[in-house]
């Protein structure tokens, strides 16, 4: 068996996902934010929803979420309101909550052009797929 070398792709695709987690990282930091208020954040970019439909995306329990609503409504960045058609009880980005979530995305999309940059359409579709394949054997 070949010893694991600082030069094979496996281990650069290991450093490479812990630095762009710390990079995705260091502007919820700096916005006083922690890991996971990013995901929830952009949820609530696309639309309002209700707290159950939010945790239900989420993966979470409303337990779990309703800690993180309350502060980042203490915060400024959502706030309750009517929601959808039927006007339901919800949760929405304010102004605030809409420029922080922007901001994030726009860092995203900076990591995500410094990857993909040099690629064409076809090679960044075909890396994603690839990319894919090899985390869905993983989860196996």
């Amino acid at each position: 068996m070949a010893r694991p070398s600082s030069r094979s792709a496996l281990y650069r695709l290991i450093e490479a996902g812990q630095l762009a987690h710390k990079a995705l990282l260091l502007p919820l930091v700096e916005k006083g934010l922690e890991p996971g208020d990013d995901a929830i954040l952009f949820v609530l970019g696309r639309a309002g929803t209700t707290e159950a439909d939010l945790a239900r995306e989420l993966g979470l329990t409303t337990g779990m979420l309703a800690t993180r609503l309350e502060r980042l409504a203490s915060r400024d960045f959502i706030t309750r309101q009517a929601v959808g058609p039927e006007l339901e009880p919800g949760i929405a980005l304010t102004e605030r909550g809409l420029r922080i979530r922007n901001a994030l995305a726009d860092h995203w999309a900076q990591l995500e052009e410094a990857l993909m940059g040099e690629l064409k359409t076809k090679q960044r579709k075909k890396f994603s797929e690839v990319l894919g394949r090899f985390v869905d054997l993983l989860r196996l």
